[in-house]
């Protein structure tokens, strides 16, 4: 279980929650242009394909290096669609709570921010 901060409402609150619970209170992205949310999807499309094909390896007993090395690949083509949300996440939804929040939202967005950069960068 992940702690979250929930920014509905200038209230800043902590709920436990995981990450595929869908006990998450829905929150939009801000600016989010259709040309790369269109690239996005076809980029996990074509993740979502690699691991099917892992899948398949790993039943047909394929020699491990060869496994390995499509799972990097995947992991790469995971941290390509990352950085895209990180991007538009900057430039709009954490661009707006830091100008034009108040002091609890954008407290909480600086939260929110060092968070996603550290579970990032490893």
């Amino acid at each position: 279980m992940a702690k979250r901060k929930n920014i509905s409402k200038g209230i800043a609150t902590e709920k436990s929650s995981s990450a595929l619970d869908g006990d998450m209170p829905e929150r939009k992205a801000r600016g989010v242009d259709p040309v790369i949310k269109t690239s996005n999807l076809r980029r996990l499309r074509r993740i979502e394909g690699q691991v099917r094909g892992l899948q398949r390896m790993v039943e047909e007993d394929r020699y491990c290096a060869d496994i390995l090395m499509q799972v990097t690949s995947t992991q790469e083509a995971l941290r390509s669609v990352a950085r895209e949300l990180m991007r538009n996440h900057l430039a709009h939804c954490a661009t707006t709570a830091i100008r034009t929040g108040s002091n609890e939202e954008r407290d909480a967005m600086y939260e929110e921010l060092l968070e996603m950069i550290y579970k990032n960068a490893r």
